[in-house]
């Protein structure tokens, strides 16, 4: 039950602020058009399995959502870049990351 909840804070305040943020890196770093309009297409694939594993273990859905407040933990790092929808959003964010 206490997992749920937390899931769902989770969901709520780390899921949705890494998509705004992802999306705001991108247009700022002028990324294609194609790269954008995947990022909802990665989170709709990847926020689930981060919300259940928020669910499970509460250690890193605490740890997780501080450190990605704080700017500690780059949103790219939270991408599957092993999911087709979220790989070319996540090596072009690493990518130009590494540039700066």
């Amino acid at each position: 039950m206490i997992g749920d909840w937390i899931a769902s804070l989770f969901a709520a305040f780390v899921i949705d602020s890494v998509e705004a943020d992802i999306r705001q890196r991108l247009e700022e770093m002028q990324a294609p058009v194609q790269v954008v309009a995947q990022v909802g297409d990665c989170l709709r694939t990847t926020g689930p399995a981060l919300v259940d594993r928020a669910g499970g273990d509460l250690w890193w859905a605490a740890i997780t959502a501080i450190t990605v407040t704080t700017g500690l933990t780059s949103p790219a790092e939270l991408l599957d870049a092993d999911n087709p929808a979220c790989a070319p959003i996540a090596n072009y964010l690493i990518s130009a990351e590494a540039e700066a």
